[in-house]
């Protein structure tokens, strides 16, 4: 057996740390990685100034509400993409030394071979875990709205179809079918958005956000939340 080929249930009957962004992909896979396994944190990277979450820069004090919301302790650093990945694995030696045997993520489409991630964690010495990958995306959607999450359009990429009206959406079935008529993938795995998630059944307490300004930077445009 391959190391790819247990990827989808490494969790089973082991301690984690979850990679986490915020959004709809790595809840859904926290979720269902918890289903089989304990979750003892996130990790979170951040940008250099440590102003912003580096997948989708989200503010800490976002992601420090998810995880309260969740209950579980953030691990997290500020780092260049130059000392992205030494932080990461020193990220992961802690959880390790904390109890973790396992990295979750939520990647859908990583090349059995060659997965940066498997990398990282072999380095640290823990297995990896992806609860979603190679699902059908559009299965992976509909899993998560069933689910009873709700999660907010906070990145859009302009020249993949997305529109600055997307921005603040809240993705639902309704909104899946308009975007694939619109040609644009329900997950967003070809970079066309990011979301932030607001609720479901892993948080204890919905997280109440303010929409701030809309932030335009090349063919990108974003919607900066804060703490209502």
């Amino acid at each position: 057996m391959t190391d790819s080929t247990s990827w989808k249930n490494n969790a089973l009957n082991q301690k984690f740390i979850a990679s986490f962004s915020g959004g709809k992909d790595s809840v859904l896979a926290l979720y269902k990685a918890s289903q089989e396994g304990q979750a003892i944190g996130l990790i979170v990277m951040l940008e250099e100034e440590g102003q912003r979450s580096r997948s989708h820069g989200m503010p800490p004090e976002i992601i420090q509400a998810q995880a309260d919301s969740i209950g579980l302790p953030v691990y997290t650093a500020a780092a260049s993409w130059a000392e992205y990945e030494r932080v990461f694995i020193g990220l992961l030696e802690n959880a390790k030394n904390q109890g973790a045997e396992v990295l979750v993520t939520g990647d859908l489409d990583m090349p059995a071979h060659g997965c940066w991630h498997d990398q990282v964690a072999k380095k640290a010495g823990l297995k990896l875990g992806m609860p979603l990958w190679e699902m059908n995306h559009r299965e992976a959607v509909d899993e998560f709205i069933h689910l009873g999450f709700s999660t907010m359009i906070v990145t859009v990429n302009l020249s993949l179809g997305m529109t600055e009206a997307d921005l603040g959406r809240i993705l639902t079935n309704d909104f899946v079918q308009e975007l694939e008529a619109r040609g644009i993938d329900p997950c967003g795995e070809g970079g066309e958005f990011h979301t932030t998630v607001l609720d479901g059944p892993l948080f204890q307490q919905p997280i109440t956000v303010r929409k701030c300004p809309v932030i335009r930077d090349g063919d990108y445009a974003f919607l900066p939340l804060e703490l209502a």
